[in-house]
Protein backbone atom coordinates (compact mmCIF):
# COMPACT_ATOMS: atom_id res chain seq x y z
CA UNK A 1 0.00 0.00 0.00
CA UNK A 2 1.61 3.25 -1.14
CA UNK A 3 1.27 5.88 1.57
CA UNK A 4 2.83 9.28 2.11
CA UNK A 5 3.44 10.97 5.43
CA UNK A 6 0.81 13.60 6.17
CA UNK A 7 -1.64 12.00 3.74
CA UNK A 8 -5.22 11.72 4.96
CA UNK A 9 -7.35 8.63 4.51
CA UNK A 10 -10.86 7.52 5.40
CA UNK A 11 -10.70 3.97 6.74
CA UNK A 12 -12.65 1.56 8.97
CA UNK A 13 -11.26 1.02 12.45
CA UNK A 14 -10.82 -2.31 14.20
CA UNK A 15 -10.71 -1.62 17.97
CA UNK A 16 -8.83 -4.30 19.92
CA UNK A 17 -7.22 -4.94 23.27
CA UNK A 18 -3.85 -5.12 21.57
CA UNK A 19 -1.24 -2.80 20.06
CA UNK A 20 0.20 -3.39 16.59
CA UNK A 21 3.24 -1.65 15.09
CA UNK A 22 4.23 -1.17 11.45
CA UNK A 23 5.67 -4.41 9.99
CA UNK A 24 4.01 -6.47 12.71
CA UNK A 25 1.72 -9.42 11.89
CA UNK A 26 -1.47 -10.02 13.83
CA UNK A 27 -3.64 -13.15 13.40
CA UNK A 28 -7.31 -12.60 14.24
CA UNK A 29 -10.56 -14.56 14.38
CA UNK A 30 -13.56 -12.70 12.97
CA UNK A 31 -17.11 -13.56 13.99
CA UNK A 32 -19.12 -10.35 14.40
CA UNK A 33 -21.19 -9.47 11.30
CA UNK A 34 -19.96 -5.86 11.24
CA UNK A 35 -16.34 -6.99 11.10
CA UNK A 36 -17.06 -9.75 8.59
CA UNK A 37 -18.57 -7.05 6.35
CA UNK A 38 -15.59 -4.78 6.98
CA UNK A 39 -13.09 -7.51 6.06
CA UNK A 40 -15.08 -8.37 2.93
CA UNK A 41 -15.05 -4.74 1.78
CA UNK A 42 -11.36 -4.34 2.52
CA UNK A 43 -10.52 -7.46 0.50
CA UNK A 44 -12.73 -6.45 -2.44
CA UNK A 45 -11.37 -2.89 -2.60
CA UNK A 46 -7.79 -3.64 -1.49
CA UNK A 47 -8.00 -0.97 1.19
CA UNK A 48 -6.59 -0.84 4.68
CA UNK A 49 -8.06 -0.74 8.15
CA UNK A 50 -6.92 0.88 11.36
CA UNK A 51 -5.90 -1.29 14.32
CA UNK A 52 -6.47 0.82 17.44
CA UNK A 53 -6.18 0.07 21.14
CA UNK A 54 -9.43 0.32 23.08
CA UNK A 55 -9.33 3.06 25.68
CA UNK A 56 -12.74 2.30 27.16
CA UNK A 57 -15.26 -0.34 26.19
CA UNK A 58 -15.25 -3.81 24.67
CA UNK A 59 -14.31 -5.54 21.43
CA UNK A 60 -17.93 -6.64 21.06
CA UNK A 61 -21.20 -4.73 21.30
CA UNK A 62 -21.30 -0.94 21.24
CA UNK A 63 -18.47 0.97 19.58
CA UNK A 64 -15.71 1.57 22.16
CA UNK A 65 -13.54 4.60 22.74
CA UNK A 66 -10.10 4.17 21.20
CA UNK A 67 -6.73 5.87 21.47
CA UNK A 68 -6.01 8.46 18.79
CA UNK A 69 -2.82 6.78 17.52
CA UNK A 70 -3.07 3.37 15.85
CA UNK A 71 -1.67 1.52 12.85
CA UNK A 72 -2.88 1.38 9.28
CA UNK A 73 -2.89 -2.31 8.36
CA UNK A 74 -3.65 -4.52 5.39
CA UNK A 75 -5.05 -8.05 5.26
CA UNK A 76 -2.23 -10.31 4.11
CA UNK A 77 -3.99 -13.67 4.53
CA UNK A 78 -7.45 -15.07 5.18
CA UNK A 79 -9.03 -18.51 5.52
CA UNK A 80 -12.19 -20.21 6.72
CA UNK A 81 -11.30 -21.88 9.99
CA UNK A 82 -12.40 -25.36 11.05
CA UNK A 83 -14.55 -23.78 13.79
CA UNK A 84 -16.49 -21.87 11.13
CA UNK A 85 -14.96 -18.50 11.94
CA UNK A 86 -13.01 -16.38 9.50
CA UNK A 87 -9.31 -16.26 10.21
CA UNK A 88 -7.26 -13.34 8.93
CA UNK A 89 -3.74 -12.03 9.36
CA UNK A 90 -3.23 -8.30 9.18
CA UNK A 91 0.14 -6.63 8.80
CA UNK A 92 0.94 -3.18 10.11
CA UNK A 93 1.95 -0.62 7.51
CA UNK A 94 2.21 2.85 9.06
CA UNK A 95 1.11 4.64 12.20
CA UNK A 96 -1.98 6.82 11.99
CA UNK A 97 -3.51 9.63 14.03
CA UNK A 98 -7.30 9.81 14.16
CA UNK A 99 -8.64 13.24 13.23
CA UNK A 100 -12.37 12.49 13.36
CA UNK A 101 -14.52 9.40 13.69
CA UNK A 102 -18.01 8.21 12.82
CA UNK A 103 -20.06 5.41 14.38
CA UNK A 104 -22.33 3.57 11.92
CA UNK A 105 -25.73 2.17 12.97
CA UNK A 106 -24.11 -1.29 13.26
CA UNK A 107 -21.52 0.25 15.65
CA UNK A 108 -18.68 -0.04 13.13
CA UNK A 109 -16.16 2.75 13.62
CA UNK A 110 -14.65 4.61 10.70
CA UNK A 111 -12.33 7.58 10.79
CA UNK A 112 -10.46 10.20 8.87
CA UNK A 113 -6.82 9.64 9.76
CA UNK A 114 -3.49 11.27 9.10
CA UNK A 115 -0.43 9.14 8.38
CA UNK A 116 2.45 9.55 10.82
CA UNK A 117 5.93 9.49 9.24
CA UNK A 118 7.73 6.18 9.52
CA UNK A 119 10.72 6.09 11.82
CA UNK A 120 14.15 6.22 10.19
CA UNK A 121 16.12 2.99 10.17
CA UNK A 122 18.69 3.15 12.94
CA UNK A 123 21.19 0.43 13.81
CA UNK A 124 20.73 -1.27 17.18
CA UNK A 125 23.37 0.24 19.50
CA UNK A 126 25.85 -2.22 20.97
CA UNK A 127 24.48 -1.77 24.50
CA UNK A 128 21.07 -3.00 23.31
CA UNK A 129 22.29 -5.98 21.27
CA UNK A 130 20.86 -8.30 23.92
CA UNK A 131 17.39 -6.93 23.15
CA UNK A 132 17.77 -8.01 19.52
CA UNK A 133 18.82 -11.46 20.75
CA UNK A 134 15.78 -11.57 23.03
CA UNK A 135 13.48 -10.69 20.13
CA UNK A 136 15.05 -13.49 18.10
CA UNK A 137 14.54 -16.04 20.90
CA UNK A 138 10.90 -15.06 21.46
CA UNK A 139 10.03 -15.19 17.75
CA UNK A 140 11.64 -18.62 17.35
CA UNK A 141 9.28 -19.99 20.02
CA UNK A 142 6.18 -18.80 18.14
CA UNK A 143 4.33 -20.09 15.09
CA UNK A 144 3.60 -18.48 11.71
CA UNK A 145 3.04 -15.70 10.84
CA UNK A 146 5.71 -14.60 13.31
CA UNK A 147 8.33 -17.19 12.36
CA UNK A 148 7.89 -16.54 8.64
CA UNK A 149 8.13 -12.74 8.68
CA UNK A 150 11.21 -10.86 7.55
CA UNK A 151 13.54 -10.24 10.48
CA UNK A 152 15.51 -7.01 10.74
CA UNK A 153 17.39 -7.65 13.94
CA UNK A 154 19.88 -4.87 13.22
CA UNK A 155 17.10 -2.24 12.97
CA UNK A 156 16.37 -0.55 16.31
CA UNK A 157 12.82 0.37 15.32
CA UNK A 158 11.98 -3.16 14.21
CA UNK A 159 13.44 -4.78 17.34
CA UNK A 160 11.69 -2.34 19.68
CA UNK A 161 8.38 -2.78 17.90
CA UNK A 162 8.46 -6.57 18.01
CA UNK A 163 9.46 -6.66 21.68
CA UNK A 164 6.71 -4.19 22.59
CA UNK A 165 4.15 -6.32 20.74
CA UNK A 166 5.29 -9.64 22.18
CA UNK A 167 6.38 -8.93 25.75
CA UNK A 168 3.68 -9.00 28.47
CA UNK A 169 3.68 -5.25 29.04
CA UNK A 170 0.64 -3.32 30.23
CA UNK A 171 -1.43 -2.17 27.25
CA UNK A 172 -1.12 1.47 28.28
CA UNK A 173 2.66 1.08 28.22
CA UNK A 174 2.52 -0.54 24.77
CA UNK A 175 0.46 2.40 23.55
CA UNK A 176 3.04 4.84 24.92
CA UNK A 177 5.72 2.93 23.00
CA UNK A 178 3.66 3.11 19.80
CA UNK A 179 3.30 6.86 20.14
CA UNK A 180 7.06 7.34 20.50
CA UNK A 181 8.93 8.30 17.34
CA UNK A 182 12.45 7.66 18.65
CA UNK A 183 13.50 4.00 18.21
CA UNK A 184 16.50 4.33 20.52
CA UNK A 185 14.36 5.83 23.27
CA UNK A 186 11.97 2.89 22.89
CA UNK A 187 14.83 0.40 23.32
CA UNK A 188 16.04 2.34 26.37
CA UNK A 189 12.58 2.13 27.96
CA UNK A 190 12.36 -1.59 27.20
CA UNK A 191 15.77 -2.09 28.81
CA UNK A 192 14.47 -0.35 31.95
CA UNK A 193 11.32 -2.50 32.04
CA UNK A 194 13.03 -5.84 31.38
CA UNK A 195 14.39 -6.47 34.91
CA UNK A 196 10.85 -6.38 36.32
CA UNK A 197 9.63 -8.72 33.56
CA UNK A 198 12.50 -11.07 34.32
CA UNK A 199 11.40 -11.23 37.96
CA UNK A 200 7.71 -11.71 37.25
CA UNK A 201 7.61 -13.48 33.89
CA UNK A 202 10.96 -15.24 33.60
CA UNK A 203 12.31 -13.32 30.58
Amino acid sequence: MATASGQRLSIPLFPLHTVLFPDGPLPLRIFEPRYLDMVSRCLKTDTGLGICLIREGSEVGSAPEVFDVGTLSTISYWNKRSDGLLGITVRGQQRIRILSRVVAPNQLLSAEVELIPNEPEVEVPAQFAYLAELAQRIIEQLEPPYTTMERRLDDAGWVGARLTELLPLALARKQEMLELSDPIRRLDLLAQLLPELERTEGY
